[in-house]
């Protein structure tokens, strides 16, 4: 949420980028409900000041045996207008606070402004994409030929967009898994946690997933949990309505299960391991310093890159325009891989600087070396998500036979298999 002075002291620039992200907003319905509250806490506390005044008189009037039924009478009246007054105050600052909840952060100056993708920057290539002397399959066709996945099965057990890992394809999963973990925490500084796979409503609103986004996560109703659509939420709510006491930057990442309804996808659905309701995504987050934030963004990014140079997969970074930006980040990279199947770049990260647009939300605080607390900024990266790394390994890697080339990294991971073999 942001600070409410952004109403009060920056509207005109509240106006302007929320104009560049495409956001229509009526924030100044919002700045009358502020102006409201605050002209009611005004009237409130001038009628303190005159029911204390009156209190003192009464006071004196009893001192001096004079009959103060009238005045007591009025200072009754007083406490019922200041009640009704402190009701209106409250009613308007939840509803103006509830509105602060739905403004999205505000853009960085370095974003391009634009519409949606198409104004997107691409801001470096790595790799070249394979050419093949035959015609490459896709990775539903591989899957299906090296019984890496069960489509059908996953469906029927749960619905569409849903599938099933089996055989060598469970064991390249975790084995990715294991890859990514071991990266961050070993060549990267990161501290690797295993979190929830539930949160709560507060949680999901501190890192700003509600309001916003409820339709496209899933809600356990009698319990009052969300099924996480990211390891981002639980990891940045680590430290939730605390002051951070250990030194920044914080780094941390965890693997989990990804959920999301994507309710606003209709007909987006397709087969394969594209577009999917659950899949497997190693996170990384940072709590850090303000001054060193977009510093720690350009090191977060080149941390997701390590992985993909790794594993010897063609990507591309991508910074998104305005119009492009998720709701909370003021700043995002995409990284794309390149799969040959499908003749298209697939989103396999996006890192973001939120500055201290979740802190806020979240009670996120640190101290500095002054002594006094300031929100910390937080940052986070998908390093990377499974499901479509999968994807490319595949695709990337077939060769005429039908087989699949592993790269050399994960050959310890399988037990020193460097191919997939179709069975005879």
């Amino acid at each position: 949420m942001h600070d409410v002075r952004i109403i009060r002291e920056r509207l005109d620039e509240l106006k302007t980028a929320l104009r560049a992200r495409g956001v229509e907003i009526d924030v100044d319905a919002i700045a009358v409900l502020d102006a409201e509250r605050r002209r009611i806490l005004t009237e409130v506390e001038g009628l303190k000041n005159e029911r204390n005044v009156v209190s003192r008189e009464i006071g004196r009037m009893r001192q001096a045996g004079q009959d103060t039924t009238e005045r007591q009478a009025y200072v009754r009246s007083l406490g019922e207008r200041i009640s009704e007054l402190d009701a209106r105050a409250h009613r308007a600052e939840e509803e103006r606070d509830a509105a602060l909840l739905r403004i999205p952060n505000l853009p960085h100056s370095s974003v391009p402004v634009g519409p949606d993708a198409s104004a997107n920057v691409v801001v470096r290539t790595w790799g070249e994409p394979r050419t093949f002397p035959f015609p490459p399959k896709t990775h539903v066709e591989l899957c299906e030929r090296l019984n890496l996945v069960d489509f059908a099965r996953g469906a029927r057990m749960t619905g569409a967009g849903f599938h099933v890992f089996t055989g060598l394809g469970a064991r390249l999963e975790r084995a990715l898994i294991q890859f990514m973990l071991d990266l961050h925490t070993r060549h990267h500084g990161y501290m690797e946690v295993s979190p929830p796979f539930l949160c709560n409503v507060a949680s999901m609103t501190g890192t700003g997933q509600l309001p916003k986004m409820a339709d496209d996560m899933y809600f356990v109703s009698g319990d009052g949990l969300y099924l996480i659509p990211t390891a981002e939420v639980p990891v940045t709510n680590y430290y939730r309505e605390e002051i951070i006491t250990e030194p920044l930057p914080i780094k941390m990442t965890a693997y989990s299960p990804c959920f999301r309804r994507e309710a606003g996808s209709a007909g987006r659905e397709t087969r394969g391991l594209i577009r999917v309701h659950q899949f497997d995504k190693v996170e990384m987050v940072k709590f850090v310093e303000p001054e060193t934030s977009y510093e720690e963004l350009e090191s977060l990014v080149r941390d997701a890159e390590d992985v993909l140079q790794a594993l010897e997969v063609p990507y591309r970074v991508v910074l998104l325009c305005t119009g492009d930006l998720s709701f909370a980040a003021a700043k995002c990279y995409d990284i794309e891989i390149w799969a040959p199947g499908q003749q298209a770049w697939l989103e396999v990260s996006s890192c973001s600087n939120f500055e201290d647009f979740q802190a806020r939300r979240a009670g996120i605080r640190y101290r500095r070396k002054d002594g006094k607390t300031a929100f910390v900024h937080t940052l986070n990266g998908s390093g990377v998500a499974l499901a479509r790394l999968f994807v490319a390994l595949l695709e990337n890697g077939q060769q005429a036979d039908g087989s699949v080339v592993l790269p050399d990294v994960l050959h310890a991971y399988l037990d020193g298999m460097g191919k997939i073999e179709p069975k005879p």
